[in-house]
């Protein structure tokens, strides 16, 4: 008896031993993060617009696959002049993708920048790669992948993978479109590509865009074509789209059994008798991918309308989960970030189609969309997935991608679902020198879940620690002390 009594002493002791020591851990972590400097985001809380801030992303086209939405977009890239400033964007840096997909339409994992143009890309023959757009085909039995670029104003290339975030490869070895293609070499702006695969498997590209003077109205410069069976060739000849005062960006979808085309209108419809504007998204209607269409109206002004800064309007239409949205881009990173000159990223709204087939007006805000359900942090969670963030940087795609943090960076996870309260919070994580991180919920400096440390090193390890009892629907900040790079984190129920 008086063995087992001494032995309870000695767990007693070890507990309030134990007990002491988290608090003083505790204590020096909290007097630790009083002096981190917290970085600043481009991102206002409680706007789920942009989609991302790691980078700009104009020309957004999009996928569905197993219940994700995956967005493509142009890598805009911030070009300098001889004194250091920030100078009008050309274009002509760009040659990556940047791919993101989410569930929930708020919280983006970032799949990273692909590498397609120039001698480190994929097609090391292409120059850029502008206004991408995806498709997705079952081909002998295997799901495959199809990533549609533009090399500059020149021609529509493709890519080919496995898998939505790649690894992607050039199955051609050169462009898909070309001017030597009939009935293309008149095109004044070859680029632009939008792709649709029907409900019979048969896929169909659509491309091209400019004014040739004197043809404001009817500028005959965009192009449809159906695909070859492997959708990286084509069948016939590309027939015309006669879209009223067209500029560019093209775009396609069926919904229900009608066909909708939509573009970009041009910059000079003052005293049309269709009602138009300028740089506005118009639509047309159509029995048939191939047309002939019809033009019936104006769903999207340009976002100037609405945010103030002017430019090219591209989009996409897209229908997930019942519900229809129209993908845009707009300048909101770069105000925030107090430059000029055409730097874009993308942003979503929902686009309403009437009874009687009409769409609705869509109204850009940077409120954007709701959350269409609460994230699961009781599996695996990708670091890299993001409502808001600030200092964080995202390298590489596919198997090579990497997630890095700084002092003072942080990621915002929005929505997360604590309906089975917490114990434990695990982070896969390296650092070279060590670094402390900071787990909160409700806002970046609220009730901490959790203080941990990612051992010095640079070896990826799992880090898993106790959490603070937490409950319901929460948002989770993610606060770094140090340089890090994170792969991703879970939170293990009650017990």
């Amino acid at each position: 008896m008086k063995k087992l009594f001494a032995f309870i002493l000695s767990l007693l002791w070890l507990a309030a031993a134990s007990a002491e020591e988290a608090n003083t851990q505790k204590e020096e972590m909290t007097a630790l993060f009083k002096t981190v400097k917290l970085q600043n985001t481009y991102k206002t809380m409680g706007e789920n617009n942009p989609l991302f801030t790691q980078r700009f992303g104009a020309d957004p086209g999009v996928l569905v696959w197993n219940d994700r939405m995956y967005v493509y977009t142009t890598n805009d890239i911030i070009e300098y002049d001889a004194q250091g400033n920030v100078k009008e964007n050309t274009y002509g840096l760009i040659n990556k993708i940047n791919c993101i997909s989410s569930a929930d339409l708020v919280n983006w994992t970032d799949h990273g920048a692909i590498p397609v143009a120039g001698r480190e890309g994929i097609a090391k023959w292409a120059s850029h790669s502008w206004a991408p757009c995806a498709a997705h085909k079952v081909i002998d039995g295997q799901d495959k992948f199809f990533l549609y670029f533009c090399n500059g104003g020149n021609g529509v290339s493709v890519l080919t993978a496995d898998d939505p975030a790649g690894p992607w490869t050039d199955p051609l070895g050169h462009g898909l479109i070309t001017r030597s293609v009939p009935n293309c070499a008149n095109v004044t702006w070859l680029f632009d590509p939008a792709v649709f695969v029907d409900e019979d498997g048969t896929g169909y590209l659509y491309f091209g865009g400019g004014v040739p003077e004197g043809k404001t109205a009817d500028p005959g410069t965009i192009r449809c074509v159906q695909l070859g069976e492997d959708m990286i060739s084509i069948v016939g000849v590309p027939q015309v789209i006669n879209a009223p005062y067209v500029f560019e960006d093209s775009g396609i979808n069926r919904i229900g059994d009608t066909y909708y085309y939509s573009y970009c209108s041009n910059w000079q419809t003052d005293g049309n008798n269709l009602g138009l504007t300028s740089g506005a998204i118009q639509y047309m209607t159509s029995s048939s991918p191939m047309g002939p269409f019809t033009y019936q109206g104006e769903l999207f002004p340009n976002q100037g309308r609405f945010f103030g800064l002017y430019g090219n309007n591209h989009h996409s239409i897209v229908t997930f989960r019942g519900e229809h949205y129209l993908l845009y881009h707009n300048r909101p990173v770069e105000k925030a970030m107090k430059i000029t000159g055409d730097y874009r990223s993308p942003q979503i709204n929902k686009l309403t189609v009437n009874e009687d087939g009409s769409i609705k007006t869509v109204i850009g805000t940077m409120k954007g969309v709701e959350q269409l359900q609460p994230l699961d942090p009781y599996q695996q969670v990708s670091a890299r997935t993001i409502y808001r963030q600030a200092a964080i940087e995202v390298t590489g795609y596919a198997d090579d991608i990497a997630l890095t943090a700084s002092a003072g960076s942080w990621i915002h996870v929005k929505g997360v679902d604590f309906s089975q309260g917490a114990s434990q919070f695990t982070l896969r994580a390296a650092s070279q020198e060590g670094c402390a991180v900071r787990v909160t919920v409700g806002r970046i400096t609220g009730d901490v879940l959790c203080y941990l440390t990612i051992p010095a090193g640079g070896e990826m390890t799992e880090i898993t620690v106790d959490t603070a009892a937490v409950s319901g629907q929460q948002d989770v900040f993610i606060t770094f002390a140090g340089n890090a790079t994170t792969d991703w984190w879970r939170v293990a129920p009650a017990q």
